[in-house]
């Protein structure tokens, strides 16, 4: 019997991430310790106040059967009041929230509810893979806005043609940014949500990265207004929960609504003890001021390592990503060899692999992120691993 796979997944290269999971693979065959900067996936262990709960949550929910598609009440009840607490937002936990299994999949699965074939979705370039994905699954096209050391990582929307503006349905917007760590000012924000409104575009907020940040503290687009714009969270990085998916949609009530019936069709929501642990985490701001304080930390360690190799500075306001310049005449990918050497054995993200080309300009290129998710004492290893780096 033949198989064969659809034009839409044919037509996709490979996962950024798998493949630095390969080049990482590659060095451990060899037999090398390595430290792994690549994948932006905490070491360090879920917190205890969130396992204690997910255990109790377990005997407590044993005859819940199919979970509630929209999200429980109670951590309903608990998004909308952290909500208020940190963003000074005021939400109606029927009809402005909607539960999802992590960000990963309402990120994927939202151009299904709004784009038809054709319509464009405007995509930070470099960016998290499945806003583009998610498009082309959509049958949507793809539009990217890059992110460049010139516009300060914030694309000007007015640099968008007309003619794009008007087959525009989606904007996807990252801030604080995966990968540059840049956090957007209220005055940027305020402008790209006017451009939504003029455009009758939706303004999706990507905000997973919200509450890891350094001397500022960011700002959501819900502060400036919900119509038109949708935040989209999870406690992944908040709260080091990468594996319990779970995470949650906010906003204006009538994407809200059709976002609600499209998960509909598609799976049975979140675990009902994952929602209880994810509540749990919630309501404890303690440990996530304890992980903000370990990533500045580690920040810090290996940006006086880079300072010592006269690279550039690329102090990061947030997220728990450096966004690094390579050494001059390096590419990204020759960057990343010279860390694989079996002396240093350091592995991290070339920038051009989760980057696009757009008229022959690829914006990662010529940076390589480092994800800062080590622990402290691997992070020290590491910086003096690259003592013996010879560029």
């Amino acid at each position: 019997m033949k198989i064969e796979t659809s034009s839409t997944l044919n037509s996709l290269s490979a996962y950024a991430f798998d493949e630095v999971d390969k080049m990482r693979d590659n060095l451990t065959a060899k037999g090398i310790d390595v430290i792994d900067f690549g994948v932006g996936d905490p070491r360090e262990p879920t917190p205890q106040i969130v396992r204690d709960a997910v255990k109790t949550a377990v005997d407590k929910r044993k005859t819940d059967g199919y979970p509630r598609n929209n999200g429980t009440p109670e951590f309903l009840e608990a998004v909308k009041s952290w909500t208020e607490k940190r963003f000074s937002v005021t939400l109606d936990k029927n009809t402005e929230i909607a539960s999802n299994i992590g960000s990963k999949e309402a990120v994927f699965n939202l151009p299904l509810a709004f784009l038809n074939p054709g319509d464009i979705a405007l995509i930070p370039n470099p960016g998290y893979p499945p806003f583009e994905r998610g498009t082309i699954f959509a049958k949507g096209k793809p539009v990217y806005m890059n992110l460049t050391e010139e516009n300060s990582f914030c694309p000007d929307p007015e640099d968008i043609s007309t003619d794009t503006a008007k087959k525009a349905k989606i904007l996807w917007f990252n801030y604080p940014n995966s990968p540059t760590g840049k956090i957007a000012s209220k005055e940027y924000i305020k402008k790209c949500i006017d451009f939504c409104h003029d455009n009758n575009i939706i303004l999706a907020s990507d905000e997973a990265y919200s509450e890891i940040y350094f001397e500022k503290k960011p700002i959501c687009p819900l502060e400036i207004s919900k119509e038109g714009v949708i935040s989209i969270n999870s406690l992944s990085k908040r709260s080091n929960m990468t594996g319990y998916r779970a995470g949650w949609l906010a906003g204006d009530e009538n994407i809200i609504s059709a976002y609600k019936k499209l998960k509909a069709n598609i799976d049975s929501g979140t675990c009902t003890f994952i929602q209880d642990a994810a509540t749990a985490a919630l309501k404890d701001e303690k440990h996530v001021e304890y992980m903000r304080k370990n990533y500045q930390i580690k920040r810090d360690i290996m940006l006086k390592a880079f300072k010592e190799l006269d690279l550039k500075d690329c102090t990061p306001d947030a997220t728990f990503y450096i966004w690094q310049k390579t050494p001059d005449n390096y590419t990204s990918l020759e960057f990343i060899k010279k860390l694989m050497y079996e002396k240093t054995g350091i592995v991290a993200t070339p920038g051009n692999f989760i980057a696009n080309n757009v008229e022959n300009l690829n914006p990662g290129e010529g940076y390589v992120r480092f994800a800062l998710v080590p622990t402290i004492e691997k992070t020290k290893e590491a910086a003096e691993r690259l003592k013996n780096l010879d560029l």
